[in-house]
């Protein structure tokens, strides 16, 4: 996938595999920022008809871990935290489960072992209600403490790699905490804010603008019933963000540009530390990464989203792929894998 030509015979493969699917959401490939292939499937309000356009804001799930990650590398390269920062000098008596050895470095890579809140090695389906906070008072950070409460530690912090949502929100604390700004206001002041993303943001559920999404739990057209009662009411540290996908095209080149942190911060984040077999990916520090080659990848899984977003930096082409249902975008996302697997 190394020029024009390319990106646009993969634009007429998704887009076919999108209309055989069944798709509902967009598949956007751009060449520096320059459009190759774009086009929009499906309904983003399947009660009133509404299409999805290009432009249409959609949930990004764990795709937003990227800010998070970011945010915290920020702090640290104002040294109001460090990588090795004990995560219980931030926490003080809360979350008392935490292993007083967890870093924030732990947090960021994974690897703290603590117990997860939605721990994606248990037995649960994506349409589960696995909460057990009511989700209308998880809104601000703080409220998310009850959430990640009471999970005993798995794993000695250090000893292996296990995706963790719960580490992600226990990061968007100590963020909130050390910063003295609310969770969303640092992100946005230190990330969204310098990549220059006007229409990326943690948007609450229970009151969506008119060019969102609305995440719905099946794949059938018919089917109303949304994912309003299966996440936060607003996303935090570990998901949550919409952006719409030439936000997402403007965010790769903003970090690779250096305009949210320099090079070489964002250099050690895309530093492969480990390969995940599940996933036939390596992970960095807040995003994966291709199993071989140079692609940067976020991607997303969650109740009503479906999204994997990847960017060459070499090229400096990025093909998002993203959904408003559930397993909206696997199908088309499994055919640009096989693509990029071509020799």
């Amino acid at each position: 996938m190394t020029d024009a030509l390319d990106l646009a015979a993969l634009g007429g493969s998704l887009d076919v595999r999108a209309r055989e699917s069944g798709m509902s959401g967009v598949v956007s490939i751009d060449a520096d920022g320059v459009q190759v292939f774009s086009s929009a499937y499906g309904l983003a309000d399947r009660a009133h008809g509404i299409p999805n356009d290009v432009g249409t804001m959609f949930a990004m799930a764990s795709a937003s871990k990227a800010f998070t990650a970011l945010a915290a590398m920020s702090l640290i390269g104002d040294s109001v935290i460090a990588l090795d920062t004990p995560v219980r000098d931030i926490l003080g008596a809360d979350l008392p489960l935490v292993d007083d050895a967890v870093t924030v470095e732990h947090l960021l890579t994974h690897t703290s072992g603590i117990g997860d809140y939605l721990d994606e090695e248990a037995d649960w389906e994506v349409e589960d209600y696995v909460l057990t906070v009511p989700v209308h008072e998880l809104a601000q950070t703080e409220a998310f403490v009850r959430a990640v409460d009471g999970q005993p530690q798995k794993s000695p912090p250090g000893e292996r790699f296990a995706y963790n949502n719960g580490g992600y929100i226990v990061l968007a604390i100590a963020l909130e905490r050390v910063s003295g700004m609310p969770f969303h206001d640092v992100v946005a002041q230190r990330v969204l804010t310098p990549a220059g993303l006007t229409r990326t943001g943690f948007l609450r559920l229970d009151e969506l603008p008119g060019d969102a999404a609305i995440g719905y739990l099946a794949d059938d057209p018919q089917s109303l019933r949304t994912n309003v009662l299966h996440l936060p009411v607003r996303g935090n540290g570990d998901g949550g963000a919409f952006s719409d996908a030439a936000g997402l095209s403007r965010f790769w080149r903003a970090l690779a540009d250096g305009l949210v942190l320099p090079d070489e911060v964002i250099a050690e984040m895309w530093r492969p530390r480990v390969f995940v077999e599940s996933e036939r990916l390596r992970y960095g520090m807040g995003f994966w990464l291709d199993a071989e080659g140079p692609g940067i990848v976020l991607e997303g899984y969650d109740a009503g989203v479906s999204i994997r977003t990847r960017f060459d930096p070499e090229t400096r082409a990025t093909v998002t792929i993203v959904s408003n249902s559930s397993e909206g975008a696997w199908d088309v996302i499994r055919t640009f894998v096989e693509h990029l697997a071509r020799p």
